[in-house]
């Protein structure tokens, strides 16, 4: 018996079923693509440098779950995050601080009796080439997929990863390791200063204004330098300008050459940079200094124990490359303002180590100078990060 009402149709009926509402949300397709922007797309285009890459995911992946959740109420929460265990991390920035630590007092110690920087860097980039290559040999990292547009794309950068490093070991040669320290801490300004000319960004009136006790911490400290030469103050000077200029030149000109380019990790992008960095010093290395790595070479320069030098040369080459593989191990596992926070420490923990292990004498300006200089590196973070939430926000 039917209990069709009189008057009714069944594609009435069928038509008045309710719908069903699908409670997956949709993401639209630029969410996607920003989600999925592989680390190596992001520091070839110069967007961010290679510590930088991991943590402009992150944020990417924090955008796009808060856009969803506040577009689609009605979905299920995702999982909480699991938490990092404590000890690990704790470990991570031990790690972090040590090698850096001892990279530095290493370095200056061999550059004190071994006044070859440009040896000392080819060394350093050796170590860590063999360092990457037991890493893919044994399967401890994965081994990376290499083709010649990702040659063609990743070689600029590994000049100016080349020289950068060049002309920090020759100020460490020159002057005390906490002044280096100090001038390097200029970095946000030649950042902002190089994307201001070359790219056209106009800095906001609070990313100026934290420049400023920046440039008055490093000047006070400069001026009250006990080691102050202009060899050293200008190589560290220069570090600065080639490292900032990387990102900027990077992303003017090389937009257009990294299509046919692999997909690559932070520590893998790296490794291989590193090992080109050898390629490209080595000859150069050869041309301008010589042999000068060797027990006779040493001897001849009145080095008596030339065992200890050539042991703290390849140990300094490791510690260099172990602290950046750990940096991004940490930066993985916390948030770009935690990492940030514990850089500038790292900074800290590096020009009080090499204050007590050389004795440097630094005046009562001096210190306050180069207190106020990382203060400003501080500052400068945290207002770079609310920038870039305000930005995200309006977008």
């Amino acid at each position: 018996m039917s209990l069709q009402a009189p008057g009714t149709t069944r594609s009435a009926i069928r038509l008045s079923k309710p719908a069903v509402v699908c409670s997956r949300p949709r993401l639209t397709s630029c969410k996607v693509n920003a989600v999925r922007l592989p680390a190596q797309k992001a520091y070839l285009s110069g967007t961010k440098s290679i510590s930088e890459t991991l943590s402009r995911s992150a944020r990417h992946r924090a955008c796009l779950s808060a856009t969803c959740s506040a577009d689609h109420p009605a979905s299920p929460a995702p999982a909480a995050e699991k938490k990092e265990n404590p000890l690990i991390l704790g470990v991570l920035f031990m790690g972090w601080y040590g090698f850096n630590t001892f990279f530095n007092i290493y370095n200056k110690q061999v550059l004190k009796v071994f006044p070859y920087p440009v040896t000392c860097t080819t060394i350093q980039f050796a170590v860590g080439s063999v360092f990457a290559l037991m890493l893919w040999t044994f399967g401890l990292l994965k081994k990376p997929q290499f083709n010649k547009d990702t040659a063609k794309s990743i070689l600029p950068l590994a000049g100016v990863h080349t020289l950068g490093n060049l002309l920090t070991n020759v100020s460490l040669g020159r002057v005390a390791v906490s002044f280096t320290h100090t001038i390097k801490a200029l970095e946000p300004f030649f950042s902002v200063l190089l994307s201001a000319i070359f790219l056209g960004d106009s800095p906001t009136v609070p990313i100026v204004l934290s420049l400023f006790p920046i440039v008055g911490g490093v000047a006070m400290a400069s001026v009250t330098e006990a080691t102050f030469n202009w060899g050293g103050f200008l190589s560290a000077m220069g570090s600065n300008i080639t490292f900032q200029s990387r990102n900027v030149l990077s992303k003017k000109f090389m937009g257009k050459d990294t299509k046919g380019a692999v997909r690559l990790d932070n520590i893998n992008l790296f490794s291989i940079i590193t090992i080109m960095s050898f390629f490209l010093l080595a000859p150069f290395t050869l041309l301008v200094e010589g042999v000068k790595f060797t027990p006779s070479a040493m001897q001849a320069m009145g080095i008596t124990n030339s065992s200890a030098i050539m042991q703290k040369t390849l140990l300094a080459g490791l510690c260099f490359h172990a602290y950046q593989q750990v940096s991004y191990m940490i930066l993985q596992r916390v948030s770009p303002v935690t990492h940030s926070v514990g850089n500038c420490l790292k900074r800290v923990i590096v020009i009080v180590a090499s204050v007590i292990v050389f004795q440097n004498p630094m005046s009562q300006k001096n210190m306050i100078g180069t207190g106020i200089s990382l203060a400003g590196v501080f500052i400068y973070s945290q207002v770079k990060r609310m920038s870039g939430k305000k930005k995200v926000a309006a977008a």
